[in-house]
């Protein structure tokens, strides 16, 4: 009798481990990741390794709109909450979006004495040289959101820019039938995700020769300048536009601008809650992609684990969703477009894994 339990419980346990293994393996994965068709570059970090806990530099190009705010606090949950038995020490500098005032950010965090250097460089190139020194002095650095232009890092903490690039052409070429006149709408010119996303718009144009674009501008990831922006194409082009390429927050003013105006076209943007709700309310075809705030979070982890002389992607991929409106052939919603609508969050909200003592606003 005792052995016929003893087998029960055995059989319950095993059977119980069955099911549930599925739940605790159940995670999201980058596609940019999945679909790579080559093996991910890795970095031996063993020459950084030493005891903890840690004093981190985080160098921020600036909190100057809802999605660096929301950014910018990941990565203080990260460091002083999440991850706070490893690190000893945060400091966080803003260069508000002054490539100059971020040198010198980075020169004053290096004299503080970091352990590791987190930033997401104002632009690409003017910051290049200082985090080359920084790698060269011995301490790592490691980007998160925008890159420098070299490779003179340990990783980058991103979500594929031109894949969201793409993926945002994508759908408005093929929302459109493959025919038909776009605006196109920029972040921050000079920045990493700026220019990325819109040459990922770019290759996907290169098949789609019936698909004209009427104006580029940018538009510095501002719903506010996307909405005066897109008054003044709307002015010049008036119903010739057809459809609006925007990468992101810029894109919920510019929707505002085309409700005003009378016309409700195709448009991308991501997931920025004044855009999701809007775009239902108002019913416009959209598609949105998130560039994750999480990452912040996801900076600070593999920061930690550079000190551990853990080996870390050289390009870390966030995972990311996708929701549209209308599917369209190639671009599909990973989640009905009314799961994503939050209407009792402030406009300014972000998708984010912050607990709510840490929520901005």
């Amino acid at each position: 009798m005792k052995k016929t339990v003893t087998i029960i419980v055995a059989a319950v346990f095993l059977l119980t481990i069955m099911v549930l293994a599925p739940i605790a393996w159940a995670k999201p994965f980058p596609r940019s990741w999945l679909y790579n068709s080559v093996a991910q570059k890795m970095t031996d970090t063993s020459k950084y390794k030493k005891r903890g806990p840690y004093t981190v530099g985080f160098s921020n190009a600036s909190i100057s709109n809802s999605w660096r705010v929301y950014f910018a606090k990941q990565v203080e949950y990260g460091a002083q909450d999440l991850y706070k038995a490893d690190v000893k020490k945060l400091y966080v500098t803003d260069a508000n979006d002054k490539a100059d005032k971020q040198v010198s950010d980075v020169e004053d965090l290096l004299a503080k004495g970091v352990d590791v250097l987190i930033i997401s460089a104002a632009t690409m190139a003017a910051l290049d040289p200082i985090v080359t020194r920084t790698m060269r002095r011995g301490i790592p650095v490691v980007c998160v959101d925008r890159r420098v232009t070299s490779d003179n890092f340990v990783s980058f903490v991103t979500s594929s820019n031109y894949a969201q690039g793409r993926a945002q052409m994508l759908w408005l070429c093929e929302m459109l039938g493959g025919r038909g006149n776009i605006v196109m709408l920029g972040g921050v010119a000079g920045s990493g995700p700026a220019e990325e996303r819109a040459g990922g718009g770019r290759e996907v144009l290169t098949a789609f020769p019936g698909i004209k674009v009427l104006d580029f501008q940018y538009a510095n990831w501002s719903p506010s300048e996307g909405k005066r922006i897109m008054s003044a194409l709307i002015q010049t082009h008036g119903r010739k536009i057809q459809g609006v390429h925007g990468d992101g927050l810029q894109t919920s003013g510019a929707m505002e601008a085309c409700k005003e105006a009378g016309i409700k076209i195709p448009i991308t943007g991501d997931h920025l809650n004044a855009f999701i709700v809007r775009a239902q309310e108002w019913g416009f075809p959209a598609m949105s992609i998130d560039f994750p705030v999480s990452m912040g979070t996801s900076a600070v982890e593999i920061a930690i684990k550079t000190l551990k002389g853990e080996a870390v992607p050289f390009i870390y991929e966030v995972p990311r969703t996708i929701i549209c409106t209308k599917d369209t052939e190639n671009i599909k919603s990973d989640m009905p477009w009314s799961k994503m609508v939050h209407k009792d969050w402030p406009d300014e909200a972000w998708i984010n894994t912050l607990p709510a003592n840490w929520l901005p606003y």
